[in-house]
């Protein structure tokens, strides 16, 4: 189930619930997971938000017609330790935000029954377990692990919200973005960045379909997926990532 939220052109409207429809062909999209499956935000370019909504699973976004579409969450996945690309983003980020970009689970992880299995797997395997943290995100990991090959990541690719956020504040650090100054600080950035449309998007929204700091973080990623296409946006960690067994690529774009 696919549920799309209105964006009014007019700021001053009320955002009212519409038909699926699809997204045109000037739209990137960014994805960020959330309480009801994930949530897709649309921009149209250069940078008005068209449409977003809620969907309850990866295969029921509909992103066909996106030009580039950028998700946080890990895509390609290590046989053990720690991905060089979250090394890399977490040496970008000021000290208090690095905690933000965590290695995620490895591939032999996702078949355990949980996380007392998976991080007690880590520790005789490598010697290190994992989080729960990282765990919380093994379900919808293994979705996308399964949705996506290595071909998709032309156009399908892993993004850091908050690399996205900290670049566009000059790598100074930012409130945690679950409080009002940290959504308010990046909704400032968002609009900086020539994001419209915001407003009633967060408006719109039912709060148990996708929290305010999850619509910031996929409107962030459709940010990184702008730059994506128009050539401006990084790789991390450089232009010949690794990549897993699967073949998939082990990079984050912001």
């Amino acid at each position: 189930m696919f549920q799309n939220f209105a964006v009014p052109l007019c700021n001053t409207a009320t955002p009212v619930l519409k038909v699926s429809q699809r997204a045109e062909s000037r739209t990137v999209a960014g994805i960020d997971g959330c309480p009801g499956g994930w949530i897709a935000v649309w921009l149209q370019l250069p940078g008005e938000i068209w449409n977003a909504g809620v969907a309850s699973s990866w295969t029921g976004l509909p992103l066909g017609d996106s030009r580039m579409v950028a998700v946080d969450m890990p895509v390609g996945l290590a046989a053990q330790g720690a991905r060089a690309c979250d090394r890399a983003a977490r040496a970008l980020l000021p000290r208090a935000r690095k905690s933000s970009v965590f290695p995620p689970p490895r591939r032999y992880m996702l078949g355990t029954a949980g996380w007392p299995d998976a991080n007690a797997a880590g520790k005789v395997r490598e010697g290190v377990g994992l989080s729960r943290q990282a765990w919380n995100l093994a379900a919808k990991i293994r979705e996308l692990d399964r949705a996506l090959t290595p071909g998709d990541q032309a156009r399908v690719r892993e993004a850091h919200p908050e690399l996205v956020f900290h670049h566009l504040n000059g790598w100074q650090p930012l409130p945690r973005k679950t409080t009002v100054a940290g959504q308010q600080a990046r909704l400032a950035l968002l609009h900086e960045a020539g994001v419209t449309g915001l407003e009633g998007l967060l408006n719109a929204v039912p709060r148990r379909l996708a929290r305010p700091d999850d619509i910031l973080d996929a409107t962030a990623c459709a940010l990184a997926a702008r730059r994506m296409e128009d050539g401006t946006a990084i790789r991390l960690p450089g232009d010949t990532p690794p990549r897993d067994a699967r073949g998939l690529a082990m990079e984050i774009w912001y």
